[in-house]
């Protein structure tokens, strides 16, 4: 019984010491479970919407969807950004239909009956015809959301919690002080519609077993991936391999390349990396349940992932350049974008395939391999939120 008491994942071998099962098949695809996990992850964590330059002047707007959750980002006269419900306080209508735009007015108003919000979200007027309203001005303001803008990241948080931000990152931030993230510019977005379950893309996400059936490429450029595994200690022989210089045991990329491009080589205007930042290639940062970021030497790929229902979900791809890069008229950033694209389409067809699967009626569970300790990880944290033991 002692064994049980242990972490599975503990030690200098990284994978599962002991045979873990995976969460149950039902949750998903069950709609009633999807709703659970809404109200306990989804509308209690912080939530990445969008770059802060993607709202560039006052009155302009974004528009989001979590959950059965309608938003507004808006930036004030100020220049402030600000979050709140998408809903008039009068009889609940959608005030901002378009998925982006630019307030015309002097600030919101509702196109079912005309009550108009001022940009700070105080209701400024009802139209009443001469008619007694009876309602207190401060009573009626539109629901706002708390936001932050971490280094040009929108978040926001439906619980309007203040506290917690940072621990929603898998990793200490400042170890990306390197990389001027909110001075970069978004030279490609991509937006996709996966039909599974927003957990299956994590999962797949945190691990590299299938890394040599699904994807060639990057399994060429990233020698270890070749083998399966995503870090030297993944290996449960990594000691007798600690000395090696091949990148198929030390990890990084192959000998030839320096970042995550068709051709391995970087694009150019390259940010300033210590030598240790520069020789792996690649860096992760996580903040479940939305958002991760690949760093490379010479650009970022953001990725965001929104939960739409209990069998699909929104991938939003964007990849971030040094204002020079995009300026220079002989860089081809298709040559980033059109790598780590096809590693997303190659994803998202194998997330695809695992949701399908998972319907099999007396699949009522998986197992996990010793490499995916990090889906292990990833399961205990749905499970711990959703205070399930």
């Amino acid at each position: 019984m002692a064994l049980l008491d242990e972490d599975p994942t503990a030690g200098g071998f990284n994978g599962l010491k002991r045979l873990e099962r995976t969460l149950p098949s039902h949750w998903y695809f069950d709609a009633a479970h999807h709703a659970r996990e809404l109200e306990a992850i989804w509308y209690r964590q912080w939530v990445y919407l969008c770059r802060a330059d993607s709202i560039v002047h006052a009155r302009d707007y974004r528009t989001f969807t979590i959950g059965t959750n309608r938003i507004v980002v808006l930036r004030d006269e100020e220049g402030t950004l600000r979050a709140f419900h998408n809903t008039c306080r009068h009889r609940g209508s959608i005030l901002c239909k378009e998925t982006a735009g630019h307030l015309q007015g002097v600030g919101i108003t509702c196109p079912y009956h005309g009550w108009t919000y001022r940009l700070n979200g105080a209701l400024a007027s009802i139209p009443s015809h001469g008619r007694a309203h009876h309602l207190d001005k401060k009573e009626g303001a539109l629901y706002p959301l708390t936001i932050k803008v971490w280094r040009g990241f929108v978040y926001v948080n439906l619980a309007n919690a203040d506290a917690g931000f940072a621990d929603n990152f898998n990793a200490n931030t400042e170890q990306f002080a390197n990389w001027p993230l909110e001075d970069l510019q978004v030279g490609r977005r991509l937006t996709q519609r996966l039909a599974c379950n927003w957990k299956v893309f994590w999962e797949n996400y945190n691990e590299c077993l299938h890394c040599p059936n699904v994807h060639p490429a990057l399994s060429s450029l990233v020698p270890m991936y070749s083998r399966g595994i995503m870090e030297p200690r993944d290996d449960p022989a990594w000691e007798t391999h600690a000395s090696q210089t091949d990148a198929k045991f030390k990890g990084g990329l192959r000998t030839d390349a320096t970042t995550w491009t068709v051709d391995g080589q970087s694009l150019g205007h390259e940010f300033s990396l210590t030598k240790a930042e520069r020789d792996l290639g690649y860096h992760y940062m996580t903040s479940l349940p939305s958002h991760y970021l690949v760093l490379h030497i010479d650009h970022v790929r953001s990725t965001r992932v929104l939960a739409l229902s209990a069998e699909e979900m929104e991938l939003e791809i964007e990849w971030l350049f040094p204002k020079e890069t995009l300026a220079d008229p002989d860089i081809d950033i298709s040559k980033a974008c059109d790598f780590s694209a096809q590693v997303v389409t190659e994803d998202g067809a194998a997330c695809e395939g695992v949701q399908l699967g998972l319907h099999a009626a007396p699949h009522d569970r998986g197992y996990l391999m010793p490499e995916e300790y990090d889906v292990y990880r990833f399961q205990q944290w749905v499970k711990a939120s959703l205070g399930a033991a």
